[in-house]
């Protein structure tokens, strides 16, 4: 028999946050998330979306041990936004077994049946930056340390629980180019776009540099992130807090930030060497060695992961992409980085799926939100 029990304790938090990492222990694909920050969003004085979100979570015991977990948030926000009345659910995993499935959702379900909801969806998270998407494509690929891994018995569960396909994002594998017709192109078109529309790259050499980027950075995420599935702006807590977390991960070789001649930002591209390898060796925990196989990665690595990509609505098709990658692919090239990976990009997100068009890439991993009528 499965037991439902809600998430009090910080013990019970603990097993919660750390159940996957058990649950894959033995499996190479699966790369640990960063322990501290997920634990951390659970705590309403340390998250900032819990402004204007409300949220639980649950394990499923089985004779005193945990076979599944899963949570479950409402981003009143988003709902009216999107005009919705939606509840997520978010980091779920539980093992192959349809009674536990069953049991987990019934508690997100009947949560959101309380709360007036008319809809459950998901995987998604707090905001757009946390991890989304069931992994439907790409189980034999090792995932990224920002995103879930799971295996494919989760999305065969769902269907027979009645989730459908809402919205997929897709991943691509690049291989970055060294000296070839393409680079000279780019390189030619960026030269060309900055010259005509008086244009520049921020000249951030070391992370200081970053600091006064950051405002700016997170601002120009919030115009051009805002008609994406289900996000919201970002608000100034929110962007404090994210900040401390991406400007350890800024190397100047693999980030761009487009200027205008008044400073402000209309384009950026944000890259950090894989931490995927050091995150499975360290369990996604900081100590004790975790930060010292961290540090190693930012440094010595050969692929790259696609953070964050944007540019501002009035430079779009005006060949700005064609300085941020011009750029990436430089710093790739000196650090002697062979492969990117993209993060999940939205499959009607054309914008962006287009700048990759003319690279030698593989559309290896596949990613899906689902959702259920209540």
């Amino acid at each position: 028999m499965v037991e439902i029990v809600e998430v009090s304790t910080k013990k019970q938090l603990k097993d919660f946050v750390d159940y996957p990492n058990r649950l894959y222990s033995e499996n190479k694909y699966f790369v640990p998330a960063t322990f501290g920050d997920d634990f951390e969003d659970w705590n309403r004085e340390k998250n900032p979306a819990f402004a204007y979100c409300d949220a639980k979570c649950w394990l499923a015991m089985r004779d005193g041990k945990i076979v599944g977990r899963i949570g479950a948030i409402i981003s009143h926000r988003a709902n009216e936004k999107w005009n919705t009345r939606r509840m997520r659910f978010t980091q779920v995993d539980f093992i192959d077994d349809r009674e536990v499935s069953t049991a987990l959702f019934e508690a997100v379900e009947n949560w959101a049946k309380e709360m007036k909801c008319e809809e459950v969806h998901g995987p998604l998270g707090f905001m757009d930056f946390d991890r989304e998407g069931l992994l439907v494509q790409g189980f034999d690929r090792r995932s990224l340390f920002f995103t879930y891994y799971n295996d494919p018995y989760y999305a065969e569960h769902l269907e027979a629980l009645g989730y459908e396909k809402d919205v997929d994002w897709i991943e691509n594998l690049i291989n970055i180019p060294r000296e070839n017709e393409l680079t000279k192109y780019l390189k030619d078109m960026s030269d060309k776009v900055m010259k005509k529309y008086n244009l520049h790259l921020a000249d951030a050499r070391r992370q200081r540099d970053f600091a006064p980027l950051i405002p700016a950075f997170f601002r120009l995420v919030n115009i051009c992130y805002a008609g994406l599935y289900s996000t919201v702006d970002l608000s100034d807590e929110q962007i404090d807090r994210y900040a401390k977390k991406f400007a350890p991960l800024i190397n100047p070789n693999l980030s761009a930030f487009v200027m205008d001649e008044n400073g402000e930002m209309v384009g950026m591209a944000v890259g950090a060497p894989s931490l995927a390898d050091a995150m499975q060796k360290s369990r996604g925990k900081y100590f004790p060695f975790g930060w010292a196989r961290m540090l190693k990665a930012l440094y010595i690595n050969d692929t790259i992961d696609l953070l964050l990509i944007a540019v501002h609505p009035n430079y779009q098709r005006k060949g700005v992409n064609a300085i941020l990658m011009n750029k990436l692919i430089e710093g790739c090239n000196r650090m002697g980085i062979t492969k990117a990976e993209t993060g999940p990009t939205l499959e009607l997100n054309k914008k962006v799926l287009s700048q990759w068009r003319y690279m030698d890439k593989e559309q290896h991993k596949r990613r899906r939100c689902f959702v259920k009528k209540i």
